[in-house]
């Protein structure tokens, strides 16, 4: 018997959980992480494999999906729904990570504006603005994951 997907699993979600994250939802993911399924998996299977009621799954999936972990498909003539992984999930993280910091820049940009200048709620939105967008600056982080991938994909051919 194959202990890597179980093992897999369970030390996914448990790394997934001490982030904040419920258990269900890491384990979702792990799921989604080692499956083989080239075509998706549905909720029912799910459901299944990770111990949880279609509406967990359903809830969960929701947030994966609202995070760019996984993306909701459709199979020709069939009307249940299909989750996957993509190869590259932590590509599509990083996008949704990025469109998550310039929308809260955005923000704090905004709320500075409305703020008592020299107060302490200016200040900490002041920092927040900052911190924000010297984060987007430096990071660079999707472009860098791309070229870096690039290069290692270029080196075992």
């Amino acid at each position: 018997m194959d202990e890597f997907p179980d093992w897999f699993i369970e030390s996914f979600a448990d790394y997934w959980q001490s982030m904040g994250s419920s258990r269900i939802e890491g384990r979702i993911a792990g799921y989604l992480m080692a499956s083989e399924a080239t075509e998706g998996v549905s909720a029912e299977e799910l459901a299944k494999a990770v111990g949880a009621s279609r509406g967990s799954v359903s809830t969960y999936t929701r947030s994966l999906i609202a995070a760019g972990f996984v993306r909701l498909v459709r199979r020709p003539d069939d009307r249940a729904h299909y989750y996957v992984m993509d190869e590259d999930v932590w590509a599509g993280f990083l996008d949704k990570e990025q469109q998550y910091l310039r929308g809260q820049r955005a923000l704090a940009a905004r709320a500075l504006a409305r703020t008592t200048p020299g107060g302490p709620a200016h200040e900490r939105i002041r920092n927040m603005r900052d911190y924000l967008g010297w984060l987007l600056e430096v990071q660079q982080l999707p472009d860098a994951w791309r070229r870096y991938k690039a290069e290692r994909d270029a080196g075992e051919h």
